[in-house]
């Protein structure tokens, strides 16, 4: 009894010595601030680590360096430090006897020090976690499939068995940080309904009242892998974002703009927010990185001073750029439609030690940037052309191959060979309609530059686009899914499309016209613009759907249906019904629309003859139009434009047409100096119609050429009969531009404009059209065209307006019939 007594207090105080030398030793490891002090205690007890000291010392290894600046980080000295070997082969060995969680910890703190996707340990930790996949809590699953998601297996059985978890328990996730990592890990391997309850449950964890503009950032990421543009967790993340700002830094504002020009959403406010940070803070971005971000987010928004100051810096800095960053700045270059030679000279010269270090599709964008920015170095584009070459002949992707056909046939003319046409041939059959597209506008170009010179190039050349059409209508005939043809459509345009394709496509659509729903009306109201097709059956499904569903639609989606129906000019039977539900849902909501957004609004309702009275006070008021003049300062030069012609336009249809507004014109100015900049010769068929209705009318005197009226319309011709239609002199109506002002701020013009002439004379305004003017394939008139014909006849006009070939007997026909 005694012998066993001393055997047991002999292992107590083993087992106490033990345990106290091993807190020890924990201890110590945790105390280290530096990764060789980790590593010297390794060395030193070897013998003494269990899986704990392990785990603990490789996160400890990722602390330390997650606590250095990126450029201050020794990532690849600890990966190849002896001692981490040392620590890795331990895991291995102690990996069964590990806690769940550390498993987890470990695996993502060694991918964090960049060790290779096959590492034997992290496949051996992958392998485990998996194992105890259905006992993880929440945050160490989310860790584990950010793992996944960061070692490419996107569509693994694991990440697959992860999502399978998440969509069994998604209502017990009440933490939007948990939630948005696993909604950017498992977004390749979702169903379109599950993606849905994703958003629905992302955007009620949105609206708690404290959320880290991090998490924002990665349900923008989740949007942008599963290519969806879906406006109210869009404008949550901006609010977010907008709370935010003085945590933002040009790394964060970098990702923000680029995840926004890439979901096709753009917040104004949030730019003009973006500028002053990043103005104020110029001076602290001097390295290549951090510049190359900051040349991307500050140079298209910023003024001409600053503007011309990162122009300067960017060519200083020019040899210090990588090839990413070079990219960077040519694609900037573009956006802002800047050729500053000096830059684009340097960058041109330092891309020869870089050419050979880009991928394929990079090769094809820095092709089209150079192109676009009139790049005009020939032994540039020569070296581009063979690399594009060579990429051509070994690419097996219908995509690519496309995609590097297309940017060829933008290079200044060479001859073609022939293997570039076989190999076009040979991907026809797995090509969608946008690649095709592609290849058919570069088959085209080639052919009437004459630039296939071998043997029956012609002859082949016509085989092979008769090919390509063949392939398109197969492909187009086999469509069941809408939602798939539609998403498929979007990257559409061009020739040939619209030439060959178009007719098929509206028919394709029309026999799937009951798949239209209001989740997809938007997608098929946009392909529909993009062609200028009024189809009616479309339309008025579109109408019925919008109208049954308007709660489940979002306001910006209502306006761009409207458009379509304000632009065609098409009325869906049950017209005011569609118009007047699509505006309760639109004024009720006029907080999610920005300023400029309100005005283009406000224009497309104009065109269909709509004015809602709340609309229209909220635009034309001081403080809102002051907002406007401030954020028009950060839009792109072409948003920029269209949003001012569009004020300008709503402000002359509301002096028309709604009076009681009480409403002043105020776009004098704007108009004289937009007439006096853009105004056009008059071309050689103008004169020459203008002589043949002086020769008919009696006199030069009897007809005028482009007439500007008051509002600032532009008229082809206006002639005046009497009483007796007979040609009255006109010249004497003539209206000097520096007295419309007088005239247009009354609201009788009409009838000032009655009195001006004898009494029974009527004013006749003729106007050509040409194809825009109407819709495809038809004659109807579209709503730009109608308002200029319903405006002028306000002011007094009997307005003639006739396409271009039809202009004469039309004329005459007007004559003859004048009441």
């Amino acid at each position: 009894m005694l012998c066993l007594r001393q055997v047991c207090l002999f292992m107590l105080r083993h087992y106490q010595a033990r345990t106290l030398s091993s807190d020890l030793l924990l201890s110590q490891i945790n105390s280290c601030t530096h990764e060789d002090e980790v590593f010297s205690l390794v060395g030193r007890n070897k013998a003494r680590l269990s899986e704990k000291h392990v785990g603990i010392a490789l996160n400890l290894l990722w602390q330390l360096q997650k606590k250095r600046p990126l450029l201050l980080r020794t990532s690849d000295y600890v990966r190849n430090h002896s001692q981490f070997l040392t620590l890795c082969i331990l895991a291995e060995k102690t990996v069964e006897h590990m806690e769940d969680e550390a498993i987890v910890d470990i695996l993502y703190s060694i991918l964090r020090l960049n060790v290779e996707d096959h590492n034997s340990l992290a496949e051996v930790l992958v392998t485990e976690a998996w194992k105890r996949l259905e006992r993880l809590s929440w945050p160490a699953l989310s860790k584990f499939a950010l793992c996944l998601y960061k070692q490419q297996r996107r569509f693994s059985p694991v990440i697959g068995k992860v999502a399978q978890i998440v969509d069994m328990k998604l209502d017990s996730i009440q933490d939007i940080r948990i939630l948005s990592v696993l909604m950017i890990s498992i977004s390749d391997v979702i169903s379109q309904s599950f993606r849905d309850r994703l958003l629905q449950k992302a955007g009620q964890l949105l609206e708690e009242k404290e959320v880290h503009f991090n998490y924002a950032k990665r349900i923008l990421q989740f949007l942008q892998n599963v290519k969806l543009r879906y406006h109210p967790l869009l404008e949550r993340c901006n609010k977010i974002f907008l709370k935010n700002t003085s945590r933002l830094d040009v790394h964060s504002i970098s990702l923000i703009f680029g995840l926004y020009e890439q979901l096709g959403f753009d917040s104004a406010e949030f730019r003009l927010v973006a500028k002053q940070l990043l103005s104020e803070a110029i001076d602290d971005y001097y390295d290549p990185e951090t510049f190359a971000k900051l040349f991307f987010t500050l140079a298209p928004i910023a003024g001409s001073t600053v503007r011309e100051r990162l122009l300067v810096t960017a060519v200083c800095m020019a040899e210090e750029f990588s090839c990413h960053q070079v990219l960077i700045i040519l694609k900037t270059m573009q956006k802002m439609k800047c050729r500053d030679s000096h830059l684009l000279k340097k960058m041109t010269s330092i891309l020869h030690k870089h050419l050979d270090s880009y991928h394929v599709l990079q090769l094809v964008k820095l092709t089209q940037y150079l192109v676009v920015l009139r790049c005009h170095n020939l032994e540039l584009f020569a070296k581009l052309k063979m690399l594009l070459f060579g990429f051509l002949k070994s690419s097996v992707v219908p995509a690519d191959t496309a995609a590097i056909i297309r940017v060829l046939a933008m290079l200044p003319p060479f001859q073609v060979e022939e293997i570039i046409i076989n190999k076009a041939a040979a991907v026809l059959p797995q090509c969608r309609l946008h690649h095709l597209n592609c290849i058919a506008t570069a088959l085209v170009k080639w052919n009437h530059c004459d630039q296939l010179h071998w043997q029956n190039s012609s002859e082949l050349c016509v085989k092979l686009l008769q090919k390509l059409n063949d392939c398109g209508f197969q492909r187009l005939q086999k469509a069941n899914n809408l939602n798939l043809l539609l998403e498929e459509l979007t990257y559409v345009n061009g020739e040939w499309f619209e030439e060959v394709m178009n007719e098929e496509t509206m028919a394709i659509c029309q026999r799937l016209i009951d798949q239209i729903t209001w989740a997809n009306v938007l997608q098929l109201s946009s392909f529909l613009m993009k062609t200028n097709h009024r189809c009616p059956s479309l339309l008025d499904r579109i109408a019925s759907v919008t109208v049954e569903n308007i709660d489940k639609i979002h306001p910006f989606e209502i306006y761009s249906i409207l458009f379509l129906f304000s632009a065609l000019n098409y009325d869906p039977p049950a017209n005011e019904e569609f118009f007047e539900s699509c505006i309760r849902h639109l004024t009720s909501n006029l907080s999610c629309f920005e300023t400029h957004h309100l005005v283009l609004l406000g224009h497309v309702l104009s065109v269909a003859g709509y004015f809602p009275p709340v609309l229209i006070m909220k635009i034309f008021n001081v403080f809102f139009l002051s907002k406007l003049d401030a954020q028009l300062k950060v839009l792109p030069d072409t948003l920029k434009q269209r949003v001012r012609l569009h004020l300008m336009k709503l402000n002359r249809a509301v002096c028309l047409e709604c009076p009681e507004f009480h409403i002043p014109w105020f776009h004098e100015h704007y108009c004289q100096h937009v007439f006096h900049n853009s105004r056009s010769r008059i071309n050689p068929l103008r004169q020459h119609v203008h002589r043949m209705l002086t020769e008919i009318l009696g006199g030069s005197h009897y007809a005028r050429i482009s007439v500007l009226t008051p509002y600032y319309y532009e008229i082809d011709f206006e002639c005046v009969l009497d009483e007796n239609k007979k040609p009255f002199s006109c010249m004497a109506q003539n209206i000097p531009l520096d007295d419309m002002k007088r005239i247009h701020l009354r609201h009788d013009i009409k009838d000032e404009g009655r009195k001006a002439l004898p009494p029974g004379a009527q004013r006749i305004a003729l106007e050509f059209l040409d194809s825009k003017a109407f819709s495809k394939h038809s004659h109807h008139l579209k709503g730009e065209p109608a308002v200029k014909k319903r405006h002028l006849e306000m002011l007094g006009y009997r307005v003639v307006q006739v396409s271009s070939q039809q202009y004469f007997m039309s004329f005459l026909s007007c004559i003859d019939s004048a009441d």
